[in-house]
Formats: structure tokens, sequence, C-alpha cells
């Protein structure tokens, strides 16, 4: 019998890590039997879970009543991280100012570039036969890309990863210990911008962290705060979503060779196959959002101040929305996809993500068009953000 709202077991709590290896079968029984589940981790702690299409678009694109701002996500930051933790109205002005910046003709133009660091990473495995492909391919390709864009020291490169896990994944096995990490990587973090800016400041370079200094919202230019709050945000996504997005697609090609086949005997199909591996892998599992005013999903009550996450993943399998949703079709069409969120705070760098999930998949698999899994090895993912922990790969030596 389908309960529309139940208080359920943690075990089926889509960011525990049981599921981050096969989530489908958890989202398949939260969509038809309790779309709107209530989780209880113990006393007056409790998470409202949104699995099905329609009341997650919903969710988006109503900020009115389910809110993105800074209470939805302690990450280690002292004030709202801009664009995402800023609901409308001010939302607007913060994105007129940095939507040009990731726009698609701004992502045409470094399109080359893109390339070219995808070709010089491949050089470093390509005659070898065998590589690491999330240590060596998934996790360098947008770190240090993005760290170029912003206009960083690749140098860095190592203490930027250590702060990404730090905020992300810490793993101390106690929620309080978690959140003293990311508070500490959060002040880090923040000292570090600070210098840069202060050198930006003395010598600018064409990378986005000097653009900021020099843009203005409404007539004025960014203050310092202002900054800071972008810097952080654009820097934990850029050094984590791509980089786990890629090992989820990739996962998915190794398993099932038709599928690598038809995209190296058709590059073509790469731009449906990234918007179709984007759907049925969903590697952010989750957004969550904050209840600002009661309101109802699916005939639910939800009260203001309650935690909701619109599971992001379950969405983009919900056959309810897609034609044979469990079906893998590159040619799809629609594909109204959820994977880069929805509504206002649809995600600001999803042409730049785009661009580099089509560049990396096209020149991998021209450089490298067979590959298999290491004999034996069985991936294993993070929960939450599903990235694999690691990802050896065999292909012909070029």
């Amino acid at each position: 019998m389908q309960s529309t709202d139940a208080t359920v077991s943690t075990d089926l709590d889509p960011f525990h890590p049981t599921h981050a290896n096969d989530p489908q079968p958890l989202y398949r029984k939260l969509r038809d039997e309790c779309p709107v589940a209530r989780i209880d981790y113990g006393p007056s702690q409790s998470l409202v879970m949104v699995s099905r299409y329609e009341d997650v678009r919903w969710a988006l694109r109503n900020p009115e009543y389910l809110s993105s701002g800074m209470e939805a996500a302690l990450i280690g930051q002292e004030r709202p991280l801009i664009p995402l933790q800023i609901d409308p109205p001010d939302h607007a002005k913060y994105r007129r100012v940095l939507d040009p910046m990731f726009s698609p003709k701004a992502m045409e133009q470094i399109e080359g570039d893109a390339r070219r660091h995808v070709n010089r990473i491949i050089d470093q495995f390509v005659d070898a036969g065998r590589c690491d492909f999330h240590a060596q391919f998934s996790t360098p390709v947008p770190s240090i890309f993005f760290l170029r864009l912003m206009g960083l020291p690749l140098e860095d490169l190592d203490t930027f990863l250590e702060w990404r896990d730090g905020i992300i994944r810490p793993r101390t096995g106690d929620i309080e210990q978690d959140a003293k990490v990311r508070d500490e990587t959060g002040q880090e973090m923040y000292a570090y911008f600070e210098r840069a800016m202060d050198e930006k400041e003395r010598q600018r370079d064409d990378g986005l962290f000097s653009h900021l200094l020099d843009a203005e919202v409404e007539g004025a230019k960014f203050t310092r705060e202002q900054i800071l709050d972008i810097a952080y945000l654009m820097i934990i996504a850029g050094l984590d979503t791509i980089t786990a997005t890629l090992d989820c697609m990739i996962t998915n090609l190794v398993r099932h060779p038709e599928r690598r086949r038809a995209i190296v005997e058709d590059p073509s199909a790469i731009p449906g196959a990234v918007e179709e591996l984007l759907r049925v892998e969903s590697p952010v599992t989750g957004v969550v959002r904050v209840v600002n005013e009661d309101c109802e999903i699916a005939g639910v009550s939800l009260q203001k101040g309650e935690h909701v996450t619109l599971v992001i993943g379950a969405a983009g399998t919900d056959e309810r929305e897609f034609d044979h949703a469990d079906a893998v079709d590159f040619a799809r069409e629609p594909n109204r996809h959820l994977s880069f969120g929805g509504g206002p705070h649809r995600c600001l760098g999803s042409h730049l993500a785009r661009m580099e999930l089509r560049v990396a998949l096209e020149e991998w698999h021209t450089r490298i068009p067979e590959y298999d899994l290491e004999a034996g090895f069985e991936p294993s993912f993070s929960p939450g953000i599903r990235q694999a922990v690691s990802l050896p790969l065999v292909f012909a030596p070029n």
C-alpha cells in the first residue's frame, strides 16, 4: 500500500553509504511507496525526502516556499554563498553579473584550452596502458582547469583538494567533529582568498578572480566579503562535481561496452550521452532546502523551518516524467533532467560543466577508445556526491 507521508528508517536515506554504489532500487522504492518521506535521525532531528520528478521540480521553482538560504547547508561558511544561498529577488542581481562569465559564448572561447589541457593529462599515462581514472584523470581535469580559469596557482592544487574533502566529505564519523572540520577548513579558505585578493589587487590577470574585483553589482563594485562568498562556492563546486560526474559516466560506459562503442563510432552522440548519463547517474544525489513558509508537497504538509532534501537522482529516473526511464538512450528527446537543478537557482556553472564533460569524453575516447576495469575490481562510491574511491582501468598502450 502506497504511503505519501511516513517516518521511515534511516536505511531508506539516499545519503546512507549502503546506497552509494547502486542507488536506483532505493530511488524506486521512495518514489513508489513514500514520495514524501520523513527520516528521523534522533530526537528533534528529521529530514524530509522528496523523490518524484514533478514534486522536485516544483520545489526548485518555488524558493519562496523552499529556501536555498545559508541554513539549508552549513559547510564552514560565515555568510551565505553567492549566488547559491541568496534567494530572489536579490539572487537575480548577482546572476546578471555572473551568468555572462559562464555563458555558452564564454565557454566557446576557452574550449580549445580545455582540449589541450585534457590531452596533456592523457599524455601522462596513455603509454602505460593503465591508469587510475579517478586519481589521474577525473580529479586533475576539472581541478587544474578550474584553478587556471580562476587565475589561482596550480601548485596549490593539493591544498585545494584537501579543503574540498574537508568541506564536502569529512570522515571523522562524528557529526559535531565533522562540523568542526568544516569550520576550520572554511577559515583556512577565507584566509587564502584574502591573500589572493591582495595579490590580484596589485596585479590583475585574465582569471575570474580578477574579473570579480572589477565587476559591479547595481553600480557598485563587489565588496571583499562578497568576492569571498563567490569564490568559496566556485572552488567547492569546481573541484568536486565534475570529478564525480566523470567517475559515474566512465563506470557506466565500462559496464556497458555497447554504449562506449556507440560514442566511439559516432562522436556526435557525445553531447546526448552527457545529458542522458547525467540523468541516470545523477552524481549529486540531492540538494537541501529549508521550508520558508508552510506549504504542501503531494498533499503532505511541511512546516516552516523543516529541512527538505530534493532527491535529484530519484527524479531523474521517474517513469512518470521519462518514458522507459530505466533505459539509457543517448538520443532521448526531450531530456528535462534536473541534474543542474531548476528554477532561479539553476546551476551557474552548467555550461562550463557541459563543455568540460563533453570535451573530456571526446578526447578520452579519441585517444583511448577501448578500456576495461582492472580484473577483479569493483568500483565503490562515496555517498551524497557519488565520487569513486578509485577506478583502475586497463587499455592498449598508444
